[in-house]
């Protein structure tokens, strides 16, 4: 179980991208940037995230690169935008991770944990037994448990998705929600 009381700057938060900080297109891609729209909050709590996790690292599938409906210069162009707008508010991300490969058994594709290793990597200060992922779907939640991380689940997309569930330590709201959870339990003013 996880004891939000614990987390310090000690601890890695991996994040997914589509459905946790911005709305998703059901069935389809955000395939740049005037197609991005962050959920209302995220930026404001990537700012409170930022003050007490020591690594924060986004990891998302993008198939679309992989399907040939967008470039890799697409994705960055909305990664560097996003970017800007998370860092004007105080926030951060120290590194994106993203996985092409259309086919779902890729060890880097979300559930399979290879955007974690390769996290590791270039941050060798990771402790997956101090880490946790936040996403909306069950193979988020998924990458969590492949890695050894702990997992917040954010209904944002799916509250259908029950609770409890063995993939799933913690359910919030969204972002925000996890956000002021975390800030709270930690005695710190929200």
């Amino acid at each position: 179980m996880l004891d939000l009381t614990l987390i310090d700057n000690s601890w890695t938060l991996f994040i997914d991208r589509d459905g946790v900080l911005n709305h998703e297109k059901k069935n389809d891609y955000i395939r740049n940037w005037e197609e991005f729209s962050f959920y209302e909050g995220v930026t404001d709590a990537l700012s409170m995230l930022s003050k007490v996790f020591g690594v924060i690292v986004l990891v998302t599938n993008q198939k679309g690169v992989g399907k040939g409906l967008m470039t890799v210069e697409d994705l960055t162009n909305i990664h560097q935008n996003m970017l800007q707008e998370i860092e004007a508010k105080g926030g951060r991300i120290d590194h994106i991770f993203y996985c092409p490969d259309l086919d779902n058994d890729s060890p880097n594709r979300k559930p399979n944990p290879g955007m974690a290793f390769q996290a590791k990597t270039i941050f060798p200060q990771i402790d997956f037994n101090k880490s946790l992922m936040i996403g909306n779907k069950l193979s988020d939640m998924g990458f969590g448990r492949n890695a050894g991380i702990y997992t917040v689940f954010v209904s944002t997309t799916n509250p259908e998705t029950p609770f409890p569930h063995d993939l799933i330590d913690i359910r919030c709201a969204d972002l925000m929600d996890f956000a002021q959870q975390l800030l709270a339990r930690n005695g710190q003013l929200v």
